[in-house]
């Protein structure tokens, strides 16, 4: 077979030219895609360097300071709100003279990227400690007046699906659980509300319980089919609680719940239910859940004040910075199993 040399390396060289312009014309492509991520991703850093630089505007209630806190000079942050007003094609803040206002429109902003920032960093955290080498732990508190099957059951399904993860348990009064988790000492606790809601903390609502009077079947009004916190005026009220806390216990009792009664004191649940049974007081109990099963010498009795059942809230509480992937897990699990 004859081959046309000539030909074949004009068709060769022709070959060549077009494999070259095409590589010209990816590479071009990929740089300006480059550049155009480059840009986008820049963009998205100034847009969260902007933002954080207008919360600091509204939180210190200064150029000055937020230029200060931020450790750039008053100039950029002047330049820096220019170019988000100029972006989001509204007044975020109306300056007059060396004072400013914060718009509607600022307000509604402000108050969301408060918030996004405040995710933002815990994620950031949440991430850092996924990633680390250091042992996974949970760290929970329930009040000592809880007895039901709900928790057990969260933590044994919890387990099941997260057992990288530690968990300790520990049960305690209304205080004592608050002041674990400002401490840090608790993760998360199952407690009723005594306080108004604070913006720090999530406050996942559970169940309002409605309580109940455990006491003897000896006692004479183990024969009625309600009390009224008033009945039970020359009874002992017997109150689950540590030394330490009995008096604090004990002014709730009184001044919250009404109860004019002399108290006595038990450490656990079990102790206070064998002082019931040898009828030498009643015990308040809240229906949090499915009640555990007690002795046949006790009769349970709903409680009323003024002809309204008495109720009280249950949550689940937890620092809002703290908020973790396994703290959320488990408060969706507890919350199903309450459902």
């Amino acid at each position: 077979m004859v081959y046309n040399i000539k030909n074949e390396n004009k068709l060769h060289k022709e070959k060549t030219d077009e494999t070259v312009q095409i590589a010209d014309i990816m590479e071009v492509t990929y740089f300006q895609e480059f550049l155009t991520n480059s840009t986008e991703r820049g963009r998205r850093n100034m847009l969260l360097r902007q933002i954080r630089f207008f919360v600091s505007i509204v939180d210190e209630n200064s150029f000055t300071e937020a230029a200060e806190k931020n450790f750039v000079s008053q100039s950029a942050i002047s330049q820096a709100m220019n170019a988000l007003e100029a972006d989001l094609g509204v007044k975020l803040i109306e300056r007059k003279n060396r004072s400013f206002q914060v718009t509607t429109a600022g307000e509604y902003f402000y108050r969301k990227c408060k918030l996004l920032l405040t995710n933002l960093e815990a994620i950031r955290k949440e991430t850092i400690r996924l990633g680390s080498d250091e042992d996974m732990a949970l760290h929970i508190g329930y009040i000592n007046l809880y007895a039901g099957p709900e928790l057990s059951e969260t933590i044994a399904e919890f387990s099941a699906v997260y057992p990288e993860v530690n968990i300790s348990v520990q049960s305690g009064t209304h205080e004592e659980l608050y002041h674990g988790l400002v401490s840090g000492s608790l993760d998360i606790a199952l407690n009723d509300q005594r306080r108004a809601f604070s913006d720090d903390y999530v406050n996942m609502e559970l169940k309002n319980a409605e309580c109940i009077i455990e006491l003897s079947k000896r006692s004479q009004l183990s024969l009625h089919e309600r009390l009224e916190v008033g009945e039970l005026a020359k009874m002992s009220c017997i109150i689950v609680s540590s030394k330490e806390q009995r008096e604090m216990e004990a002014e709730y009792y009184r001044n919250i719940l009404g109860f004019a009664n002399d108290f006595i004191y038990a450490e656990t649940q079990e102790e206070a239910r064998l002082m019931v049974i040898g009828n030498r007081g009643f015990l308040p109990v809240e229906v949090v859940g499915k009640l555990p099963e007690v002795s046949g010498a006790i009769m349970r009795i709903p409680l009323f004040h003024r002809n309204r059942r008495v109720t009280r809230k249950y949550c689940l509480f937890w620092q809002k910075e703290r908020t973790g992937y396994y703290i959320e897990e488990f408060a969706n699990i507890l919350r199903n199993h309450f459902s």
